[in-house]
């Protein structure tokens, strides 16, 4: 069934997106949603650059073509991370500020808001399920017996990811929410 193979990706993409919303430390996934025009194409940073944590609270940005130097500065600008990079000419540096109680309010927001499209997109996948289940019991392909196992299934798997989906979230909140 191909219902649980769409969940676990999007499980996968949750931890994706949970990756990037900043704690108190530097994390170089925190630019993974970063993208800056290079030769015309928006490319993420990270295939653009090695992205290094010297310190704790900073990050470095090396370019592969260090004419790319001043796109990939405005990038991390228009990101709207909360940082200000400086760039010496070959390597941008970022240092991370300590999250203020505005922002880390802002962050929780975050969290919640990506937990809540990963469980909204985990319940589409139980509708397209649920639809070809009734679809194969209208073409007698099922029996009544069969289909509303199908749907039980889908729902306990559903329940299941969502329960997941909650864990994870308040994990994330959890990291950002301690000093």
């Amino acid at each position: 069934m191909d219902a649980d193979e769409r969940m676990d990706k999007t499980m996968s993409n949750l931890a994706e997106n949970l990756s990037t919303i900043r704690t108190g430390r530097a994390n170089p996934n925190m630019l993974d949603r970063v993208t800056a025009d290079y030769y015309g194409a928006m490319t993420p940073i990270s295939q653009m650059a090695s992205i290094s944590v010297p310190s704790s609270q900073q990050l470095q940005i090396s370019p592969f073509d260090k004419s790319s130097l001043k796109d990939i500065e405005k990038a991390i600008i228009y990101a709207d991370l909360g940082f200000t990079p400086s760039n010496d000419g070959s390597v941008i540096r970022i240092n991370i500020p300590q999250l203020t109680e505005e922002r880390r309010g802002d962050l929780l927001k975050q969290c919640k808001s990506i937990g809540e499209e990963a469980k909204v997109a985990i319940r589409n996948v139980r509708r397209d399920g649920v639809d070809s289940i009734k679809k194969m019991e209208k073409a007698s392909d099922l029996g009544k017996d069969q289909a509303l196992d199908g749907i039980d299934t889908i729902q306990k798997m559903t329940d299941d990811h969502v329960k997941l989906v909650e864990e994870n979230v308040g994990k994330k909140e959890k990291e950002v929410a301690t000093l």
